[in-house]
Protein backbone atom coordinates (compact mmCIF):
# COMPACT_ATOMS: atom_id res chain seq x y z
CA UNK A 1 0.00 0.00 0.00
CA UNK A 2 1.40 3.46 -0.88
CA UNK A 3 2.70 5.71 1.87
CA UNK A 4 0.25 8.38 3.01
CA UNK A 5 0.95 11.78 1.47
CA UNK A 6 2.10 14.26 4.14
CA UNK A 7 0.15 17.43 4.80
CA UNK A 8 1.82 20.70 3.84
CA UNK A 9 2.73 21.28 7.51
CA UNK A 10 4.23 17.80 7.82
CA UNK A 11 6.16 18.24 4.57
CA UNK A 12 7.82 21.52 5.56
CA UNK A 13 8.46 20.33 9.11
CA UNK A 14 10.16 17.22 7.78
CA UNK A 15 12.40 19.49 5.71
CA UNK A 16 13.18 21.56 8.84
CA UNK A 17 14.08 18.33 10.62
CA UNK A 18 16.44 17.32 7.80
CA UNK A 19 17.99 20.83 7.84
CA UNK A 20 18.62 20.43 11.60
CA UNK A 21 21.00 17.56 10.81
CA UNK A 22 23.50 20.16 9.53
CA UNK A 23 23.65 21.77 12.99
CA UNK A 24 27.05 21.93 14.66
CA UNK A 25 25.60 22.62 18.12
CA UNK A 26 26.42 20.10 20.82
CA UNK A 27 23.25 20.62 22.89
CA UNK A 28 20.40 21.07 20.38
CA UNK A 29 20.04 20.25 16.70
CA UNK A 30 17.58 22.85 15.38
CA UNK A 31 16.41 23.56 11.85
CA UNK A 32 14.15 26.19 10.31
CA UNK A 33 12.47 26.67 6.93
CA UNK A 34 10.88 29.92 5.75
CA UNK A 35 7.94 29.36 3.41
CA UNK A 36 5.67 31.67 1.45
CA UNK A 37 2.81 30.50 -0.77
CA UNK A 38 4.06 26.90 -0.33
CA UNK A 39 7.48 27.93 -1.73
CA UNK A 40 10.69 27.60 0.29
CA UNK A 41 12.39 30.99 0.71
CA UNK A 42 15.34 29.90 2.85
CA UNK A 43 16.55 27.46 5.48
CA UNK A 44 18.77 27.71 8.55
CA UNK A 45 20.32 25.55 11.24
CA UNK A 46 22.07 26.48 14.46
CA UNK A 47 25.82 26.78 14.62
CA UNK A 48 28.80 29.11 14.80
CA UNK A 49 28.91 32.09 12.42
CA UNK A 50 30.47 31.45 9.00
CA UNK A 51 34.21 30.95 9.09
CA UNK A 52 34.43 30.49 12.87
CA UNK A 53 35.23 27.18 14.59
CA UNK A 54 32.22 25.05 15.37
CA UNK A 55 31.23 24.17 18.93
CA UNK A 56 31.84 20.53 18.00
CA UNK A 57 35.49 21.55 17.56
CA UNK A 58 36.04 23.96 20.48
CA UNK A 59 33.40 22.91 22.98
CA UNK A 60 30.16 24.42 24.22
CA UNK A 61 30.38 27.59 26.30
CA UNK A 62 26.87 27.03 27.70
CA UNK A 63 27.63 23.45 28.69
CA UNK A 64 30.94 24.47 30.25
CA UNK A 65 29.19 27.10 32.40
CA UNK A 66 26.12 24.94 33.22
CA UNK A 67 23.68 27.44 31.65
CA UNK A 68 20.16 25.97 31.50
CA UNK A 69 18.08 25.98 28.32
CA UNK A 70 16.01 29.11 27.92
CA UNK A 71 18.43 31.36 29.82
CA UNK A 72 21.31 33.70 28.91
CA UNK A 73 21.00 33.27 25.14
CA UNK A 74 23.81 35.78 24.59
CA UNK A 75 26.29 33.32 26.11
CA UNK A 76 26.47 31.10 23.06
CA UNK A 77 28.87 31.03 20.13
CA UNK A 78 26.16 29.86 17.75
CA UNK A 79 23.47 31.60 15.78
CA UNK A 80 20.03 30.01 16.01
CA UNK A 81 18.31 28.25 13.12
CA UNK A 82 15.52 30.84 12.94
CA UNK A 83 18.00 33.72 12.80
CA UNK A 84 20.05 31.96 10.12
CA UNK A 85 16.96 31.38 7.95
CA UNK A 86 16.08 35.10 8.19
CA UNK A 87 19.71 36.07 7.46
CA UNK A 88 19.85 33.80 4.42
CA UNK A 89 16.67 35.37 3.03
CA UNK A 90 18.16 38.85 3.59
CA UNK A 91 21.49 37.91 1.95
CA UNK A 92 19.62 36.83 -1.17
CA UNK A 93 17.22 39.78 -1.22
CA UNK A 94 14.15 37.70 -0.43
CA UNK A 95 11.31 39.32 1.51
CA UNK A 96 10.08 37.37 4.53
CA UNK A 97 6.92 39.46 4.95
CA UNK A 98 3.81 37.31 5.48
CA UNK A 99 5.82 34.09 5.36
CA UNK A 100 5.53 31.06 7.64
CA UNK A 101 8.47 29.70 9.60
CA UNK A 102 8.66 25.98 10.28
CA UNK A 103 11.13 25.30 13.06
CA UNK A 104 12.00 22.25 15.10
CA UNK A 105 11.80 24.17 18.40
CA UNK A 106 9.68 27.04 19.68
CA UNK A 107 11.77 30.19 19.10
CA UNK A 108 13.70 31.87 21.92
CA UNK A 109 13.10 35.52 22.78
CA UNK A 110 16.00 36.71 20.61
CA UNK A 111 14.72 34.88 17.54
CA UNK A 112 11.15 35.97 18.29
CA UNK A 113 12.23 39.61 18.04
CA UNK A 114 13.78 38.87 14.64
CA UNK A 115 10.64 37.02 13.53
CA UNK A 116 8.46 39.98 14.51
CA UNK A 117 10.69 42.51 12.72
CA UNK A 118 10.94 40.27 9.65
CA UNK A 119 7.10 40.39 9.51
CA UNK A 120 6.77 36.61 9.56
CA UNK A 121 3.07 35.93 10.12
CA UNK A 122 3.19 32.43 11.61
CA UNK A 123 5.57 30.05 13.37
CA UNK A 124 4.95 26.31 13.38
CA UNK A 125 7.19 24.27 15.69
CA UNK A 126 7.58 20.72 16.99
CA UNK A 127 9.13 21.00 20.44
CA UNK A 128 8.51 23.41 23.31
CA UNK A 129 11.32 25.64 24.55
CA UNK A 130 11.28 27.15 28.06
CA UNK A 131 10.97 30.86 27.16
CA UNK A 132 7.83 32.63 28.38
CA UNK A 133 8.93 36.08 27.19
CA UNK A 134 9.21 34.71 23.66
CA UNK A 135 5.58 33.59 23.78
CA UNK A 136 4.46 36.91 25.22
CA UNK A 137 6.21 38.92 22.49
CA UNK A 138 4.91 36.75 19.65
CA UNK A 139 1.36 36.90 21.03
CA UNK A 140 1.50 40.68 21.52
CA UNK A 141 2.77 41.10 17.95
CA UNK A 142 -0.04 38.81 16.74
CA UNK A 143 2.32 36.28 15.20
CA UNK A 144 0.39 33.04 14.99
CA UNK A 145 2.19 30.31 16.92
CA UNK A 146 1.25 26.66 16.84
CA UNK A 147 2.78 23.38 17.79
CA UNK A 148 2.64 20.61 15.23
CA UNK A 149 2.00 17.25 16.85
CA UNK A 150 4.08 14.39 15.51
CA UNK A 151 2.09 11.38 14.32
Amino acid sequence: MPEERPTTDEYFMEIATVVSKRSTCIRHKNGAVLVKDKYILSTGYNGAPSGLPHCEEVGCLRQKNNIPSGERHELCRGAHAEANAIIQAALHGTSTENSIMYTTHQPCVMCSKLIINAKIKEVVYLFLYPDELSLELLNTAKVKLRQLKKK
